[in-house]
């Protein structure tokens, strides 16, 4: 893939796509995961914008794909951070007034973080830290040190090391144990679709129970048969849910 431009945030450069759409409608800025990059949206982004008709930017936070590096050990406000400062610069710089948000993992957590959006779609998303989830991000850790997962984070991130180490050691910190969204989702007044695998190694569906009990805003829940990508293993059931709950929406 050709290399994507880049634009200024607050701690560096990030690489972005921007798919082209109806400038009547509202845009999608899409939020990846744990360990993703635009590239690793694997043209979801392209597909949604397709079927929606709306313009559709992807980036890749700091430290993924091949935006700028960064070497400061991540904070448990790290999606916080992500959320109030660098979403609000980067919709200012590419004039994104009000997207509709799509995170999938800690994207979707810093979705539910962010303010000023119209809409919500939150795949697999973290509201607290739970013991299952621990246990697969230490399964991780293991298939990055013993298994091949670093050769395959490699094809896709300037410096796997950075991507995955930030990532795993901020989630096994003791100090990220009481992390807990539950007291900020009431902020939530925006439709929100909410979309869970039963078979999740890194969640249940408590996390998205707990957006459609706490959100002030419309709450819509899709739970799937699968684990922590509903977007790969149901493409068609979760494409289509996310264009009938954008249909409505300006």
């Amino acid at each position: 893939m050709a290399a994507l431009p880049l634009i200024d945030v607050p701690g560096g450069r990030v690489e972005y796509d921007d798919v082209p759409g109806d400038p009547a409608l509202g845009p999608l800025l899409f939020l990846h995961e744990g360990l993703g990059s635009v590239g690793l949206w694997r043209g979801f982004h392209h597909r949604i914008a397709a079927a929606t008709g709306r313009r559709a930017v992807a980036y890749s936070r700091l430290g993924h794909g091949y935006s700028d590096l960064t070497t400061d050990k991540r904070a448990p406000r790290f999606m916080h951070d992500e959320a109030t400062i660098v979403v609000p610069a980067l919709c200012a710089a590419l004039e994104l007034q009000r997207p509709v948000l799509v995170g999938h993992s800690d994207g979707a957590s810093i979705a539910l973080l962010t303010r000023e959006v119209s809409a919500m779609v939150v795949m697999a998303p973290h509201v607290i830290v739970e013991e299952v989830g621990l246990r697969g991000i230490d399964t991780a850790r293991r298939a990055y040190t013993e298994g091949g997962l670093r050769a395959r984070m490699s094809r896709h991130h300037r410096d796997p090391d950075i991507t995955f180490w930030n990532w795993n050691e901020v989630w096994l910190d003791d100090a990220f144990r009481d992390w807990d969204l539950r007291p900020e989702l009431a902020a939530i007044t925006c439709p929100v679709l909410a979309i869970q695998g039963t078979a999740d190694p890194y969640g249940t569906v408590a996390h998205v129970e707990a957006i459609r009990d706490s959100a002030r805003g419309p709450v819509e829940l899709l739970v799937l048969d699968g684990g922590h990508a509903p977007h790969e293993e149901h493409p068609e059931v979760v494409e289509r849910a996310i264009t009938t709950f954008l249909a409505p929406l300006g």
